[in-house]
């Protein structure tokens, strides 16, 4: 099986051409093995580019723990880079059909390579049932959560998948990654991500608001864990910070792995995400499934 292991800011996934290749029998159980970060490739899970009858591909996501989900920002920016770079379509302005629809992504082409993907990432979806969430509002803004002693105002939106942002309110910025010594995202982000509440289980970040136009952020990916970055997820804060009267509508997001660009435009209600995509490296890997 011929891979390329790719990264949005330090989000990475395996990818398999499968425009050319065959899609493998079983993605879901290829993902928990290639993703093993010591007897495998090593990866957030795995994507399939696949050909698409209404657009330039189809891109299919699967988590490390073999579940499959709506989307990945930094992912789609890597299908771009990927489509574009190998000649699959070789267009400025491409059109990848996802979990969530088509979406479309403008390229940043430097020396014949993709180095940026501008990505049209849709109107954010806020009505509780179609998060879905059971907390209350459409969407819910600052509603409570409890988790043992510990109280969090949660405020909830989807990007076509499900995320959970939690807007840090003490003026010490190491909360956001530790409380008493313990790593919150580690210790809450699992409790949170399979709450009874969010039925379809959750993305969940922390967030730390610099000022209207910049915050810091670290993710529980949902099916993946602590992950270096999330392009729905910062998409989702942006939205998050504008629903919270915390930040305005451009945003720049701090991410572990690197910066992200946002924009909920008030022209068109869409959230813009621009961001680098890079290729690592390519292989052969012997799936015994």
């Amino acid at each position: 099986m011929r891979f390329t292991k790719m990264h949005g800011i330090g989000n990475d996934y395996v990818y398999l051409d499968c425009v050319r290749n065959p899609i493998p029998a079983d993605p879901s159980a290829l993902s928990k093995v290639v993703s093993d970060r010591h007897f495998g490739i090593g990866s957030d899970g795995l994507i399939l580019i696949c050909p698409s009858n209404k657009a330039d591909a189809r891109m299919r996501m699967f988590n490390a723990d073999g579940s499959e989900s709506e989307m990945c920002g930094n992912g789609l920016r890597c299908v771009a880079k990927f489509v574009y770079d190998h000649g699959i379509a070789r267009k400025p302005r491409l059109a990848i059909e996802t979990g969530r629809g088509v979406l479309t992504v403008d390229l940043e082409v430097k020396h014949d390579k993709v180095s940026r993907v501008r990505v049209n990432m849709g109107e954010p979806i806020l009505k509780s049932v179609d998060i879905p969430t059971t907390l209350p509002g459409d969407p819910p803004v600052n509603v409570p959560l409890s988790y043992g002693t510990m109280r969090f105002a949660a405020t909830c939106v989807s990007m076509g998948n499900p995320h959970c942002v939690i807007f840090e309110t003490q003026p010490d910025e190491e909360l956001l990654a530790t409380t008493g010594g313990r790593d919150r995202v580690a210790e809450f982000g699992p409790m949170i991500e399979t709450s009874a509440e969010f039925p379809r289980r959750t993305n969940v970040h922390f967030v730390k608001v610099h000022s209207p136009g910049e915050v810091t952020m670290r993710t529980w990916e949902r099916g993946s864990g602590i992950t270096l970055a999330c392009g729905t997820g910062a998409c989702a804060v942006c939205v998050a910070g504008v629903l919270t009267g915390r930040t305005g509508r451009k945003l720049l997001a701090h991410l572990p792995g690197g910066d992200l660009e946002l924009e909920w435009s008030e022209a068109d209600n869409h959230v813009y995400m621009t961001g680098p995509a890079t290729e690592v490296f390519s292989g052969e890997f012997v799936f015994e499934g």
